[in-house]
């Protein structure tokens, strides 16, 4: 077997892996979902008299924080194509944010609490699988990326142009990715969930987003995000606004 053959069943093995562990744990979670849902659609909502957020809300939110993540990577791609300085810090708080607050977190919630009911629906299951599939490759390109970006593994010119690659495929395939989520996936979960079941599912994100975040941890993440923006001087959005 030649190196674009071993590739090409790599490959095949990264999509293949990912697609029977969701078709196995599709059944027991989306079970499980049928059981629990019980629970759900008989809880009472507390009328605090408060702006709550629905879970849909929360979840593009935070898609706005991983399209602001995807900024930067822009940048320090830029960086990198251009032979200039990159400040290596930014891109590995980037990458670790990306792993705690998107991968850990908020691809967390749609797994538990989105995917399975839409399987146990039968309605967007060839798109939830992709879904699946695709956070697993997010994983996989976030590790390589904290692996290269470091400046001893940037000494070597193979290792930046790496890193470049990686940088692209990640934002390609995440932007494609919650366009669907927030255009298609999220629109319909109203329609497959009670109104008790939903605001339920709001409740349960905000208590998860608490234990790992803290009170305030949708904020914190705006802040660390601003924070690295002004580094890098992209804060200011003006510096995107075209001369007209």
């Amino acid at each position: 077997m030649n190196n674009k053959e071993r590739k090409i069943s790599s490959s095949k093995q990264l999509i293949i892996k990912p697609r029977r562990e969701f078709l196995r744990k599709g059944v027991l979670i989306g079970t499980l979902a049928g059981i629990t849902g019980i629970n759900l659609v008989s809880s009472c909502k507390k009328e605090t008299g408060e702006h709550e957020v629905s879970p849909v809300e929360d979840l593009m939110q935070e898609h706005g924080v991983l399209n602001r993540i995807m900024l930067i990577y822009d940048n320090c791609k830029a960086r990198l194509v251009n032979n200039e300085e990159l400040q290596v810090d930014a891109l590995r708080n980037s990458a670790q944010m990306i792993r705690s607050f998107i991968e850990d977190y908020h691809e967390m919630l749609e797994e538990k609490y989105l995917f399975p009911r839409f399987v146990n629906a039968n309605k967007l299951v060839d798109l939830v699988q992709a879904l699946y599939i695709q956070h697993h490759a997010g994983r996989i390109l976030t590790d390589q990326i904290l692996n290269l970006g470091n400046a001893n593994a940037l000494k070597n010119p193979d290792n930046a142009l790496k890193l470049i690659n990686l940088l692209d495929t990640f934002n390609r395939m995440y932007r494609v990715h919650e366009a669907r989520e927030d255009s298609v996936l999220f629109p319909n979960l109203r329609k497959i969930v009670s109104r008790n079941e939903y605001d339920s599912m709001g409740e349960d994100f905000e208590k998860q987003e608490h234990q790992l975040f803290g009170a305030d941890g949708f904020q914190t993440m705006v802040d660390k995000v601003a924070s690295i923006e002004k580094q890098l001087g992209i804060y200011d959005i003006s510096y995107v606004t075209p001369a007209v």
